[in-house]
């Protein structure tokens, strides 16, 4: 009983840690972006937001897996890391429509669902129901199209006759449709759940 109150009482560990510092590197993607072009060129300025972003992302693989090996999990850390995510994306998104490289309403579908269902996952938890939306495989595709787009569209430049910024297009539209169709899925769920 002891050790696991201690743990909820102090929950800087490595994995929050991580968590922590995805979060501290939300914007030094978003002002890498809005460096002054005598500081860094835009090729420059492209390629270090996607290495930032990639690395975020690469540290929210990590510190689950670190939480795991090291049973370092809490309740903090299981809050603080869908946080983390939905303000990276929700951040690398505004910035990639306000570059004009993503289409706002891509944006508005992909960061009004994760409201929606954070929200909805808040209530369901609420009333006792949490399992009924636990995430999914439908979620965790979108997850992968979303994590695989977003570098693309921060990338932005042609390497040879590979074109990131179409394929991330592709990419992050098909993210948006697995998004609604993931959000609907829920919200069956929670639907049925009620019943």
């Amino acid at each position: 009983m002891q050790p696991e109150r201690a743990r909820a009482v102090a929950p800087l560990n490595l994995p929050n840690i991580l968590t922590w510092l995805r979060i501290l590197m939300i914007p030094a993607i978003v002002g890498t972006l809005y460096l002054p072009t005598s500081w860094l060129g835009t090729w420059e300025k492209n390629l270090v937001a996607t290495v930032l972003f990639v690395s975020a992302a690469v540290t929210d693989w990590l510190d689950g897996y670190l939480a795991r090996k090291l049973n370092q999990m809490s309740a903090f850390g299981a809050f603080l890391d869908p946080v983390a995510d939905k303000l990276m994306v929700a951040a690398a998104l505004i910035v990639l429509v306000e570059l004009e490289r993503a289409a706002a309403v891509v944006a508005m579908i992909i960061i009004g669902r994760e409201i929606a269902i954070s929200a909805l996952r808040e209530w369901m938890a609420n009333i006792g129901q949490s399992k009924s939306v636990a995430v999914n495989f439908l979620g965790k595709l979108k997850t992968v199209f979303q994590m695989i787009a977003i570098p693309m569209l921060l990338y932005h430049e042609r390497i040879g006759d590979f074109d990131p910024q179409r394929i991330g297009t592709w990419l992050i539209w098909l993210a948006a449709v697995l998004t609604l169709v993931s959000m609907f899925y829920y919200l069956k769920l929670a639907g049925i759940s009620r019943r």
